[in-house]
């Protein structure tokens, strides 16, 4: 059974247009999949979609069951971290948490709250109003929502945006447990450093089209011919005329080299030494899954 089953899912606005278009694939359980595209692409289309937001044609099912058909068993196993902060601004941060668990039907879960509290660092926060929270605080409350059910499939769609650097640590510590412990995880953020870092696939959207899915050594390995780059710092800012044609940028005495391949690195430092060339500072960058997703969208 997969945890997530996407088949030839089709989402048309009432403007004609086409948010998703024969969109298919599939999550296994504990997959950690990272959603990536750009604004407009389909990834809220198809997150609310999964969600049971937006009608749709095609067929989604959450841990087997069809998010139409069977939407009560789809939803118990499915929690959702939107973009946009909704909360009753009467209620407290406890309230909220405890009214959400009653959406679900889960009593009894106060040691799980109060975890959830502390691991999103809101334990002081406990019996304050949400009207009164920042925007930070709101989504954290958020992510903290959504998991008062410890669903199986966990929806994160843009959850850290806001959120100061060391919180955002935080919860990806939290995030990542939870995946150890055997929560399946679709993921989308523009901090493409944690998807490399967190995820073990990789979906790309366009156009509300699916333009790649993998792994990500296999999305890097498909996109052998992007460049590495060689970062070289020389004393004084001296270089040699033979390499300028490598040359694709500079910043200071610092240059920046395409490479076409790992063997040119030898001929570059033989040229620079037997010009007495002096280098201070050497790096080698890989292409990032950055570069890759520009690649994939031809961009």
């Amino acid at each position: 059974m997969y945890a997530l089953e996407i088949n030839h899912v089709t989402k048309t606005y009432s403007n004609n247009f086409k948010a998703l278009d024969d969109v298919n694939f599939t999550l296994k359980e504990g997959d950690f999949v990272g959603l990536l595209g750009v604004n407009g692409a389909g990834k809220t289309s198809l997150i609310s979609s999964v969600a049971g937001i937006n009608s749709f044609h095609g067929e989604i099912k959450v841990m087997g069951h069809d998010v139409l058909s069977d939407v009560v068993n789809a939803k118990r196993n499915i929690g959702v971290v939107p973009q946009e902060i909704a909360f009753d601004p009467f209620l407290t941060v406890m309230q909220t948490l405890k009214f959400q668990s009653g959406i679900y039907g889960v009593n009894d879960n106060q040691k799980w709250l109060d975890e959830l509290l502390e691991r999103m660092h809101l334990q002081d926060k406990a019996h304050a109003n949400t009207r009164s929270l920042s925007g930070g605080m709101k989504r954290r409350l958020m992510v903290a929502q959504a998991l008062v059910h410890k669903p199986s499939l966990i929806i994160l769609d843009e959850p850290t945006v806001g959120v100061d650097v060391e919180i955002r640590k935080n919860i990806w510590d939290f995030i990542s447990e939870l995946h150890q412990q055997g929560h399946t995880i679709l993921l989308t953020t523009h901090y493409l450093e944690e998807v490399e870092k967190l995820c073990n696939r990789i979906i790309m959207i366009d156009k509300g089209k699916i333009i790649a899915q993998s792994s990500k050594d296999e999305l890097i390995n498909q996109a052998g011919d992007l460049p590495s780059t060689l970062e070289l710092t020389t004393v004084n800012g001296r270089f040699v005329a033979v390499l300028s044609d490598l040359i694709i940028g500079r910043d200071g005495n610092k240059y920046i080299l395409r490479l076409s391949g790992h063997e040119q690195i030898a001929t570059i430092l033989n040229a620079l030494v037997s010009n007495n060339v002096i280098i201070e500072n050497i790096n080698i960058n890989k292409p990032k899954l950055e570069d890759i997703f520009l690649h994939y969208l031809g961009r």
